[in-house]
């Protein structure tokens, strides 16, 4: 590895503190280097907030030996006025000579425009370093922008003998039945809090009642999305609580809107998948975790259209129930949680 991965590969360990935290905005460290230390560094922590470049220039104690350094960031810097100035123009500012960049912005405010900024002001710009991994680090984001829609996560837990509920019993209690031990739950919570969304459909809400939130994991809960098509959820359901914004996409018009709730058509005469994903893409949320059922996982994976899938295996057998989704399950990653077998798979088509 050589030096410019090296502060790069820093960059992204930074960037990481962020998961969770930036949306909209994508995860950006920077460190900056002056005879060969690390003088400064920081990363982005909130949308609203400074950029991981005026982080780590703040950082720095001696300003004077900004004029003979280099800066190093995970991201493209900005060149456009947001709710913070171009952190292209503060890097000119303190003339600062040298920049390196792992990844071009895709983003078409930015997308290039900042290099070029830097460039036409006599700035040594490298770009490229350790570009594949700085992708990786805003799958989210450069999924969002290049494909116009939420990085999508299929997530399920399914027993030894591939269900993931068992045949129900009369008066069920609308309750989850919980197939992982407790560290997996808490691991499940934990993914809550760094995607922006949560999706599960009708029969999910009707048998488990979810809340869909983080509360074995400190973090934000993410906008819940519900898929009631005729509007058979009951009023008393966690998921119309109004604690959490929740978006439900039926085809009763009747419904009202109400603080944290908010009703959209779909037509389900059509594949109702794109439509969900167009809306998603609308409302700006970059990335969802479709928790279920299966009928609702199985539609995204018949259209191809998921990113990555986390899959728990408990060590409980049912016999009978609701079948796992059908996914082929090739060359996956593979950890245990204590008892449990997760598998990890990525859609690289």
């Amino acid at each position: 590895m050589n030096t410019h991965e090296t502060y790069i590969k820093r960059c992204i360990e930074l960037a990481k503190n962020g998961l969770g935290t930036t949306y909209p905005n994508p995860m950006v460290g920077s460190v900056i280097v002056a005879n060969g230390k690390i003088i400064g560094e920081g990363w982005h922590k909130k949308a609203g907030e400074p950029h991981a470049e005026v982080h780590a220039i703040n950082s720095v104690k001696d300003k004077s030996q900004l004029k003979d350094a280099t800066i190093y960031v995970s991201l493209e810097p900005c060149s456009h006025f947001g709710k913070t100035p171009p952190c292209a123009d503060l890097i000119v500012r303190n003339e600062i000579p040298r920049v390196v960049i792992g990844t071009v912005d895709p983003n078409h405010q930015v997308a290039g425009k900042g290099i070029e900024r830097l460039k036409n002001a006599g700035i040594e710009v490298t770009v490229g370093v350790l570009e594949k991994e700085c992708q990786e680090l805003n799958k989210r984001f450069f999924t969002f922008h290049n494909q116009k829609r939420p990085y999508i996560i299929l997530k399920w837990a399914e027993s030894q003998d591939g269900f993931i509920a068992p045949s129900p019993k009369p008066n069920h209690e609308r309750a989850p039945i919980w197939i992982t031990n407790t560290y997996s739950l808490q691991l499940a919570h934990k993914w809550r809090s760094e995607e922006q969304a949560i999706l599960v459909g009708t029969q999910t809400v009707l048998a488990d009642n979810p809340k869909l939130d983080t509360r074995n994991w400190f973090g934000q809960n993410p906008t819940r999305i519900i898929i009631d098509k005729e509007g058979r959820i009951p009023e008393d359901s966690f998921v119309l609580d109004q604690s959490v914004p929740t978006l439900i996409f039926t085809t009763n018009k009747h419904n009202e809107n109400k603080e944290n709730c908010t009703f959209e058509i779909l037509d389900f005469n059509q594949n109702i998948v794109p439509q969900l994903l167009q809306r998603l893409y609308e409302h700006r949320l970059q990335s969802v975790i479709i928790e279920g059922g299966t009928t609702t996982i199985q539609h995204f994976i018949d259209l191809n259209l998921w990113d990555e899938a986390r899959i728990f295996i408990g060590v409980i057998s049912f016999h009978s129930g609701t079948k796992a989704p059908i996914l082929q399950k090739e060359n996956p990653i593979k950890l245990r949680i204590a008892t449990d077998e997760l598998l990890i798979l990525r859609n690289h088509d």
